[in-house]
């Protein structure tokens, strides 16, 4: 298999115009971009995209793509997204369900992004027992698994409260997270998740930021 151009994880995807039925939807661009590198291989018409989550890096999935024949043994879903066959391993598929092959959106940057509203589960990777009330089991998912995490961007998230009989629970960011343009993002999709999955007697969380109050932040 031949190593197709250099990615990386992004934020939500965008609209697609190809078929709603593809784990793993391609752009126009992204498609063109794939086309002309299948061109310079060895007998393209017999190859197709593999696209695999091959491992987990922080709050992100890892991705692996290549250049892997169509009828290959492996069992896999195979899909067109217009003349390019794409191929994902049956355990990948849900991890991709949603996502979407781009080109980045910063001009002049070249390779491929893959843009997934999935999140892999931030406990997997820890050995991490939960104990106490649901204020101390909120308290240790941000200091073991989240804040460890966020430390790599500058920010930190701290429990404010939880209201609502124990439903609800009151996160803010701190620190590079804070003004933060996809601190947002990252309180849903992750801090959200890890502990609605985690804490299961919570059933709402609320980011209670001033984002417009943040300085230098990380991301802009």
């Amino acid at each position: 298999m031949s190593q197709v151009s250099p990615f990386a994880p992004a934020g939500p995807a965008p609209s697609s115009t190809r078929s709603d039925a593809a784990p793993l939807k391609v752009t126009d661009a992204a498609l063109a971009t794939v086309m002309e590198a299948l061109a310079t291989e060895e007998n393209p018409e017999t190859l197709g995209l593999r696209v695999e989550v091959s491992g987990i890096n922080g709050a992100e999935y890892v991705y692996d793509l290549s250049f892997d024949v169509k009828g290959g043994p492996e069992v896999v879903a195979r899909y067109q997204q217009g003349d390019l066959t794409m191929l994902i391993p049956i355990d990948s598929v849900d991890l991709l369900w949603g996502a979407t092959l781009d080109v980045p959106s910063a001009p002049g940057q070249g390779g491929l992004v893959i843009r997934n509203p999935n999140r892999p589960d931030p406990l997997s990777a820890y050995d991490v027992e939960l104990t106490g009330t649901v204020e101390e089991r909120i308290e240790q998912l941000l200091a073991k698994v989240i804040n460890p995490s966020l430390a790599s961007h500058g920010g930190f998230a701290s429990l404010v409260e939880v209201i609502e009989d124990g439903s609800k629970a009151v996160v803010t960011m701190g620190g590079g997270c804070q003004g933060c343009a996809v601190s947002s993002m990252t309180l849903r999709e992750g801090i959200r998740k890890t502990i609605l999955t985690h804490v299961p007697e919570i059933t709402e969380v609320v980011d209670a930021t001033d984002h417009d109050a943040g300085q230098n932040p990380f991301y802009t």
